[in-house]
């Protein structure tokens, strides 16, 4: 035995088991055989020769054979056959003969039944054993005897390694959560005034925003047992499965207690039950349900077993999941504001090694509408991007890559556009940003590009100045004009318009609909909510519906009022692009040769058209659009669409030259720029 593995088990594998029994059942004839073979084989008439000899000593006779001894202590054997002179002739020799009972087969027979026995006895045994070691895994017993089970995972509250200070932009969660800790730790100071302690807490909140880390940190605080679950574990293919894991669970905990039991998606099986009769109920499923019901009814406060759990579906849950005396409580974990992306972003900045250049607060200010996984994305695409170059530290300008990476995909620098779409891309992105830093209430623009990313050829990066919960309706009518500010300006520029604008049009329609649908904010309609029921509040944005009882003409004056509204806008955008045609085609230019231009540059090349002197701006455009002397070549295609033909022959001269052509425009449009839900 090895030393240095005291106490080691030695594990005979199970798949040489079998081979083993079927190779011992083959051989066992030969080793009966063998046996048998040290008796020297005789015919009758040689037995009967022998013993009128005097050479056999001994005989035991059987119904099929007769054995015994020889002289000279050597053992013989013989096929019996019907003499009725033999005991005669035994007795006459002075032989001493016995006779065999029938059956029995001696050592050998009994050796033939008691060895399959107990080879299949063991095979079964290695069987059992090895099932329940596998299933035992999962936090107990396994094995067949054990499928009904929990197959919750524990850990020990200390051993979760995540306390509250792991938990950043949290704000009210974090203090009601702590009320729970403070209970597991001391439950006499709740109780002492006759107080009863809530039984299940649910953690409700969209996807990333940190409702399971908030359990680990609340189970680290109170140094309690951690039994995690995700709800889908409870359901099998078998009626009666769920119940037993759920009944299992909760014993497990209650002998542990105080503890934690987190319950992950829990509308996996916390679902709204469906009436008598009705199709597509799930039996299992409601079996799991009911007990769970019960058994968060029956146990009681004084246990210090705590039920948590976590879904971005709440509208969807049982109401006697949600009634007083089970989920007590609903702490709703929303997304972080401006302090809290600024907690979270110093919790997971702490492994990473930052330049003297990275402000954090200002990552922060920059990222509305980020949960706390995907700051925790941000952070670790930066320091990525960062080793890539080389650098010794991770800079501000890797982190303002990782979040456009995060935004809107990885750059495609390989993908080539011919001279018509790098145009067109340029002239559609100048038109958003235009409009974007003219009109008022709107965010100030961060970046124009047209170098593809992601599914985009190009896009306009807004980033705001401080988080939104309310917007006025002028700023959805300015946010509806630079949504359509780029169709806008391809009009105005080349007379015609492209694929490019379809994402546009989507998001604007989409926003009309709800203004005149949700918001009550169309004079025709009237201030009344016309619009379905959300089916996935914290899911983010969804097509939804009109409501069931709106009649055929109603819907058709909501088509008539968003068409109402995104016309409007799109004017509004091509009144202010055409005041300003100069600065259009100048950042368009500015475009083409540098792909990217930075939101400081935008506002600087209107603060120069507007001081230009005597109707002539620096660049040597006129007022009207058309070449001053000494203007750039750019400006002096007077008419739209002569450029616009220029820019095709330049497409033809490229074909004609071998040269590469990029893929037309995706109908996503160029720019993927999310905006902050406004309902």
């Amino acid at each position: 035995m090895n030393k240095n593995l005291p106490g080691r088990r030695i594990r005979f594998p199970l798949t040489y088991l079998m081979p083993v029994i079927l190779l011992l059942t083959l051989l066992w004839p030969l080793i009966s055989g063998s046996l048998l073979a040290s008796k020297t084989e005789m015919t009758y008439t040689e037995f009967k020769t022998a013993l009128r000899a005097g050479q056999i000593q001994t005989a035991t006779v059987g119904i099929d054979q007769i054995s015994g001894k020889l002289a000279g202590d050597k053992f013989y054997h013989t096929v019996r056959v019907d003499d009725p002179n033999l005991l005669k002739d035994l007795e006459a020799n002075n032989v001493n003969a016995t006779g065999q009972v029938a059956g029995s087969g001696g050592i050998l027979a009994l050796l033939g039944w008691l060895l399959p026995l107990v080879l299949f006895g063991a095979f079964g045994y290695f069987v059992l054993k090895s099932m329940r070691g596998a299933a035992g895994g999962a936090g107990g017993p396994g094995g067949i005897f054990s499928f009904g089970k929990s197959k919750a995972r524990v850990i020990q509250g200390e051993q979760t390694g995540v306390t509250f200070q792991n938990v950043g932009g949290a704000g009210e969660a974090v203090e009601e959560l702590r009320e729970i800790t403070d209970y597991l730790k001391d439950p006499a100071r709740f109780q002492r005034l006759g107080g009863r302690m809530t039984k299940g807490v649910v953690l409700v909140g969209s996807p990333g925003t940190g409702k399971t880390l908030l359990a680990k940190a609340t189970a680290g605080e109170a140094g309690a047992p951690f039994f995690s679950v995700s709800a889908s574990e409870f359901v099998e293919m078998f009626v009666g499965v769920g119940a037993s894991r759920v009944r299992d669970l909760f014993e497990q905990a209650k002998k542990a207690a105080p503890s934690i039991i987190f319950i992950d998606e829990l509308d996996a099986i916390g679902g709204r039950r469906a009436g008598a009769g009705a199709m597509g109920a799930h039996e299992e499923r409601e079996q799991t349900l009911n007990q769970l019901l019960a058994e968060m009814d029956g146990f009681e406060s004084q246990h210090g077993v705590i039920v948590m759990a976590a879904t971005n579906r709440p509208e969807v849950l049982d109401p006697a999941l949600l009634r007083p005396g089970r989920f007590d409580r609903q702490i709703t974990v929303d997304l972080p504001d401006l302090v809290g992306r600024e907690e979270i972003l110093h919790i997971h900045a702490r492994p990473v090694t930052l330049a003297a250049d990275v402000d954090l607060k200002a990552v922060a200010r920059i990222t509305p509408g980020f949960s706390g996984a995907d700051l925790e994305n941000v952070v670790n695409q930066a320091a990525l991007a960062a080793a890539r170059d080389g650098k010794e530290a991770v800079e501000m300008v890797n982190f303002d890559e990782a979040i456009e990476r995060v935004v809107a995909g990885s750059e495609r620098r390989t993908r080539a556009m011919n001279p018509w779409e790098k145009q067109t891309v340029a002239v559609h992105e100048a038109g958003h940003a235009l409009v974007a830093t003219l009109l008022p209430g709107t965010d100030p623009v961060h970046k124009v590009t047209i170098v593809p990313r992601g599914r985009a050829l190009g896009y306009t990066i807004q980033r705001p100045i401080e988080d939104r919960y309310l917007l006025s309706q002028s700023e959805l009518r300015a946010r509806l004009a630079v949504m359509l500010g780029g169709r806008a300006a391809e009009v105005l520029t080349f007379d015609e318009v492209s694929t490019g604008a379809s994402d546009d049009l989507a998001r604007a329609t989409d926003l009309a609909r709800r203004m005149a649908t949700e918001f009550g904010m169309s004079p025709a309609l009237g201030p009344v909510r016309l619009a379905g029921d959300p089916q996935a509040a914290y899911l983010g944005p969804q097509a939804w519906g009109l409501d069931g009882r709106v009649s055929q003409e109603t819907a058709g004056q909501v088509d008539a009022e968003t068409r109402r509204l995104v016309e409007e806008a799109l004017d509004q955008a091509s009144a202010l692009l055409r005041a300003h045609r100069a600065t259009l085609d100048r950042l368009a230019e500015r475009l083409c040769e540098h792909e990217t231009v930075n939101g400081s540059e935008v506002t600087a090349m209107l603060a120069d058209a507007a001081t230009a002197d005597d109707g002539v701006a620096d660049d040597g455009v006129a007022e009207d659009g058309n070449l001053a002397p000494g203007g750039s070549p750019w400006h002096a295609l007077q008419d739209a669409s002569l450029w616009h033909e220029n820019a095709r022959a330049a497409q033809d001269v490229g074909r004609a030259d071998g040269t590469t052509l990029g893929k037309t425009a995706s109908g996503n449009g160029h720019e993927p720029r999310p905006a902050p839900d406004v309902g």
